[in-house]
């Protein structure tokens, strides 16, 4: 039955598509899922209706990253607390439905946010699987947001609490690295045997050298000069050719239910790999289809 769905980007709802892939035929799940940190209003994953989540504010205006709120402006409220849970409840509810679909000793590659991931962790490991490690991809910069704790005080009129608080920031440090979360469906003999089976389990270290370095859980990759950008958290397309090339061999299958701006689709039928892909959000679905209208047979249908 996977037929009907090889190379093919369906604008849909995800969760309604795993009953019909075939029983242990994916091998590879590769996605840069919602993070559950209220950046936008598709990323907005619990039922905290405060009317501060996505606002603006002052220092917010004009900035071309971090142009909305993702938590009250005023401190944090007893339901605020709730929102990792129900993220975590979110992650469970179609992570869930990949471990029938998944090979014995596929990879799994979540991306996340660094304080959102573990949430998405628990529910793969309540899902069945197993995590193998936490990759870090290192980007090329970041933006800063935390302000300056002495300008907010001067704003304030508060002269002599400027002083006292000069040199110091309200804020984090700078996000240079974002976290991928590495998974496998355990497998019920040796590695070996599951590889000779299963044709995964193993990881391609000769594909993936960097300057004849074999390469590490570090992954130093950007956007290439010329790269296009259609979402606002678009991946590097060398990022994800790198996952797929350590992971999967030609004409494998890569199952990416969040599929944004269609990276994961691009990297695969560059790399001669099938994808399998859903896109929920209408705009974000014929974006994509337009970075994929220079490969040939592909069906891209709603």
């Amino acid at each position: 039955m996977n037929e009907r769905y090889l190379n093919r980007l369906i604008n849909n709802d995800c969760k309604k598509y795993p009953p019909c892939i075939d029983k242990e035929s994916i091998d590879l799940f590769l996605s840069d899922i919602p993070y559950g940190i209220s950046l936008d209003t598709w990323d907005v994953l619990h039922n905290n209706t405060n009317s501060a989540l996505l606002g603006c504010s002052p220092a917010q205006i004009g900035k071309p990253g971090f142009k909305r709120r993702g938590k009250p402006i005023n401190g944090w409220s007893s339901a605020d607390r709730n929102m990792g849970k129900e993220y975590q409840e979110w992650c469970y509810s179609w992570s869930v439905l990949l471990f029938p679909i998944m090979k014995e000793g596929a990879s799994l590659f979540v991306f996340g946010a660094r304080r959102t991931l573990h949430r998405a962790i628990n529910a793969f490991e309540d899902s069945g699987f197993l995590l193998k490690d936490v990759l870090a991809w290192k980007k090329s910069s970041a933006h800063h947001r935390a302000q300056r704790a002495s300008g907010v005080l001067n704003r304030r009129g508060l002269k002599k609490e400027a002083e006292e608080w000069e040199g110091w920031r309200l804020g984090n440090l700078a996000p240079i690295y974002e976290p991928v979360a590495w998974f496998f469906k355990p497998y019920r003999m040796t590695l070996t045997d599951n590889l000779l089976k299963n044709n995964v389990g193993a990881i391609n270290i000769d594909s993936c050298k960097t300057n004849g370095m074999n390469p590490t859980n570090l992954l130093e990759l950007g956007f290439n000069k010329n790269e296009e950008r259609t979402h606002e958290t678009q991946k590097p397309l060398s990022v994800i050719e790198f996952l797929i090339k350590l992971t999967t061999k030609k004409n494998q299958v890569v199952l990416d239910p969040f599929m944004g701006s269609g990276t994961t689709a691009v990297a695969s039928l560059k790399l001669n790999r099938q994808f399998i892909g859903f896109e929920i959000n209408k705009d974000y679905y014929e974006r994509s289809i337009k970075r994929l209208r220079e490969f040939e047979d592909v069906n891209l249908y709603s």
